[in-house]
């Protein structure tokens, strides 16, 4: 079985059957949501193999990275230049939080807003407009947009 046109034209990359009957009209939303389940599970299967796939590789890279931070730390080196490309050994620094209360004490009291990332709670600002539909920020932007959520049936539809 095959795709039917119609849904061709929904699916121009389209590269793997997904057992859709050939019809002569539109797909009806039967045809499609069985298919949308079947596509989404096998994105699951295939994302699921490669995280997999991907857990070797990304821990033999760490070991090398290791191993060439250590070859720089023991040779008291910044970097390392091979006929293969420069290595260089650079300092990365991260900060997290374990008290939020404090920490926003600390950026009112020092107005050191900018030490916090330019993004927005979504949940938590829809709540606060929820609750405050009068005190819209200045310069506030939403997009919403339609998109489709597809469930499996919890009973069999007859």
């Amino acid at each position: 079985m095959t795709l039917s046109n119609q849904l061709l034209k929904l699916l121009p990359f389209q590269k793997i059957q997904w057992d859709m009957p050939m019809t002569l009209s539109a797909p009806t939303p039967d045809e499609l949501i069985r298919v949308y389940i079947k596509i989404r599970n096998t994105i699951r299967d295939k994302e699921a193999a490669h995280k997999a796939d991907m857990a070797g590789i990304k821990e033999d890279f760490e070991k090398v990275a290791n191993s060439i931070l250590d070859h720089c730390k023991k040779n008291k080196e910044k970097s390392v230049v091979t006929e293969f490309g420069t290595a260089s050994r650079v300092v990365r620094t991260r900060y997290n939080c374990s008290d939020w209360a404090a920490m926003y004490r600390f950026i009112h009291e020092n107005d050191a807003a900018h030490v916090l990332e330019k993004r927005i709670n979504i949940k938590a600002m829809e709540e606060f407009l929820t609750e405050h539909p009068e005190s819209l920020p200045v310069g506030l932007h939403s997009d919403k947009a339609y998109t489709v959520q597809v469930r499996k049936p919890t009973t069999k539809v007859k």
